[in-house]
């Protein structure tokens, strides 16, 4: 399949409506359809998916999906028939399905109808899949979440480990695609090595998440107070607070109550019911605070977080990246605050001292950097990217100035000899020490690995006596960060030296030492606004979520089945006055303009009289995307109540492609009665619990629905639903 032939962006436009790509999406595409090894390292949000979808739509064959979610590879799946007129184009092939069910989607495959096939990797280990797969033609294979291969990743799926051989089982020359969200540079190396692909083409977005402000305070005995504190001063903000045990997320949520905040707690030893009830209220901002275990967050889609605390310190520098990157999702401003104390690392440390060694060191090494981020003197932001492998550069870097470590630089000194000191050591002990021991080395402190290498008995030993050990460590770390050292990969941890430090050694130049972190509490502990809302008139926006509310509470519906927080924000640049304009706002068409616009444009106007403001007189307008002709189809034969099935396959569309054609125009404000169908493939109950479930959510985002419902529901039968429910209540 060669590129030059394929028009991407006009494949783009036909199957995801998008006008370009995002990011390195466009050079990732060119280098699967060109059938080479590719390993993509993109952060959520950077659409990630669209990176094998798209290749997987336009090659020959079908190409095999590796994904270690069921919910996830529903989402997808659902997904993509939403945009094509063959329901058979993407298929899930795991444990849920009926023996009818498997032999449909073989018949899909064999018939050249299924472009895409999700599979947990247990299904590949199946021999009569495996037999069947290798008479198909396969395009190529993707392993989602890649980094679960690695044992240094912070998900590790031993099954995973087989990939490889599976992948040589089913054909020799498939190329493989693998796809990550958070992966360090070790975690990288493993990946590649184990899928035996370490010639593949990589591409690394960046993690840098520029609105993200991140702080880390000392946790005193008050550490509630401090929270409480913290919440009130961001009242009527949406946060999470993440706590390690059940039991401490109960304490501290009713301690939140009691003080007039209004939280509520998650964690998975509440019944479904609630989980899911109080996840409503945060979507629906009933509650401002969830009070969660780190099992609240996968389904999540709420833009609007604008702050993450970490009650307890987790447990890898992955796992805080991925907690933190739900705050400020919509570019807004987003406020991490960790509260660190070093028992909660000694208590995470006992948490691990039943598993295998080889467990427990990878564990030990993760937290050991979580240690280092919290206690480091330097940028926050420059830490974290440089774990992930990224360099960062505070003055240029966007978002450079935004973490404590910035805004209350500590005193540096110059420490060119100490650092000679630490670099001879690892250089004269022959690189085979971690941190500890090097530590050790320089303060003349035996232990049973030093007498072992007989260290004890050199010159240098105890040459930095005159150093605590935190001094010691805070040094090592920061010139890891400085490139004269850096951990090896393989041996868990053990110190190198890299060229750099070797030439230190011969030529040492000035190095100046940031001097370690004191932890006194810093007064000043407000929301640093990280972002303008993207050029929006801020005071205008919070009259319009205002109006949006109490619009939601009189009709009783949730906020965003009046309008989403990115019309909001349009409106609130473009200043639209009549119901015409409000038609040409991001996300509304004129059914809903005409249905929800008049108190908007109300309200618009008269704060466009009383501020004297100019308005843009340029308001672009936006196609509905939807084909007329079609919409009168479906329409119609809507109302003749014709099966949906028979009324797709007459279009000669696939069932998601059809339902996708039904959201455009029940979104844009027109009502579809689909009841006749509904009620043959949900039951009264079903029914009554999918009204209650969208009429308390936040987002009517699908995937967050079969996150919630944990795979009750089909993706088509929530999708059909929510059509059922945007018809009854928005329009």
């Amino acid at each position: 399949m060669k590129t030059e032939q394929i028009d991407l962006h006009k494949e783009l436009k036909k199957y995801f409506g998008f006008g370009q790509f995002k990011g390195l999406q466009e050079e990732v595409i060119k280098s699967i359809v060109g059938g080479n090894h590719t390993f993509v390292i993109m952060p959520t949000g950077g659409g990630k998916s669209l990176c094998y979808q798209l290749p997987a739509l336009i090659a020959e064959g079908t190409a095999i999906v590796v994904s270690p979610l069921i919910a996830l590879m529903k989402n997808q799946v659902d997904a993509l028939r939403g945009i094509s007129q063959d329901e058979g184009i993407a298929h899930v092939l795991n444990s849920s399905l009926t023996k009818g069910e498997i032999k449909t989607v073989k018949e899909d495959i064999a018939r050249g109808v299924t472009k895409l096939l999700y599979v947990a990797p247990e299904s590949l280990t199946k021999e009569e899949n495996v037999e069947f797969l290798r008479e198909q033609k396969i395009s190529f294979l993707a392993i989602d979440e890649a980094h679960c291969i690695s044992e240094w990743g912070h998900d590790f799926r031993p099954e995973y480990r087989n990939l490889r051989k599976i992948i040589g089982r089913i054909g020799d020359n498939i190329p493989i695609i693998a796809v990550t969200a958070t992966a360090t540079p070790k975690v990288q190396e493993d990946i590649l090595k184990n899928l035996g692909i370490t010639n593949a083409n990589t591409f690394k977005a960046s993690f840098n998440r520029p609105n993200l402000y991140y702080e880390v305070r000392p946790k005193a005995a008050q550490v509630d107070a401090d929270i409480i504190r913290f919440v009130k001063q961001n009242e009527g903000k949406s946060g999470i607070i993440y706590c390690l045990a059940r039991k401490r997320v109960e304490e501290l949520a009713q301690t939140l109550q009691v003080n007039g905040l209004k939280a509520v707690p998650y964690h998975a030893g509440l019944d479904a019911k609630t989980r899911a009830r109080h996840q409503d209220m945060f979507l629906m901002e009933d509650v401002d605070v969830v009070v969660a275990t780190i099992a609240f967050g996968m389904g999540i889609d709420k833009p609007d977080v604008r702050f993450v605390i970490h009650h307890d310190i987790p447990k890898s520098i992955e796992s805080y990246y991925q907690e933190t990157g739900r705050a400020g999702r919509d570019g807004g401003e987003g406020h991490c605050l960790a509260f660190y104390a070093y028992k909660d690392i000694e208590k995470l440390e006992k948490f691990m001292s039943g598993k295998p060694v080889a467990e427990q060191e990878i564990g030990h090494a993760l937290l050991q950097e979580v240690v280092a981020f919290a206690e480091t003197s330097i940028s926050r932001r420059k830490f974290i990217l440089h774990y992930f492998g990224e360099e960062f550069d505070n003055a240029t870097g966007e978002g450079g100035m935004l973490d404590d470590n910035m805004r209350n630089p500590k005193k540096k000194h110059e420490a060119k000899d100490e650092l000679v000191k630490v670099l001879t050591v690892i250089r004269d002990t022959k690189e085979i020490y971690k941190s500890k021991e090097v530590v050790f080395t320089l303060r003349g402190k035996e232990n049973a690995i030093i007498t072992s290498h007989k260290t004890h008995e050199q010159a240098f030993f105890g040459i930095g006596k005159d150093q605590k050990k935190e001094y010691w460590f805070a040094l090592l770390r920061q010139a890891i960060v400085a490139g004269y050292i850096k951990k090896d990969i393989e041996t868990y941890g053990v110190i190198k030296m890299t060229p750099k430090g070797l030439s230190f050694i011969e030529e040492p130049s000035s190095f100046m030492m940031t001097d370690d972190h004191t932890f006194g509490v810093d007064a000043d502990n407000t929301i640093i606004s990280a972002q303008k809302a993207g050029g929006a008139d801020k005071k205008l926006m919070e009259m319009l979520r205002d109006l949006r509310k109490k619009v939601a509470k009189k009709l009783d519906v949730p906020p965003f089945v009046v309008f989403q927080d990115p019309s909001l924000q349009d409106m609130a640049i473009k200043y639209p006055i009549t119901i015409q304009e409000l038609g040409n706002v991001h996300g509304v068409g004129d059914g809903k303009a005409k249905k929800y616009g008049k108190d908007f444009v109300k309200l618009i106007q008269t704060y466009v009289e009383e501020n004297d403001i100019l308005r843009p007189d340029d308001l672009v307008v936006k196609s509905t995307g939807a084909n007329s002709g079609l919409k009168l189809y479906i329409i119609q034969n809507v109302d003749r109540k014709l099966p949906l099935d028979d009324l797709a396959s007459a279009k000669g569309k696939e069932m998601p492609d059809f339902i996708k054609e039904m959201e455009a125009i029940v979104f844009s404000g027109t009502r579809l009665n689909i009841d006749y169908w509904i009620n043959d493939i949900l039951d009264e109950d079903q029914q009554e619990e999918l009204h209650d479930y969208f009429m308390e959510a936040e987002t009517d985002k699908i995937d967050v629905a079969m996150e919630e419902f944990d795979g009750e529901y089909e993706d088509e039968e929530l999708r059909l639903y929510r059509i059922k429910f945007m018809s009854e209540v928005a329009n």
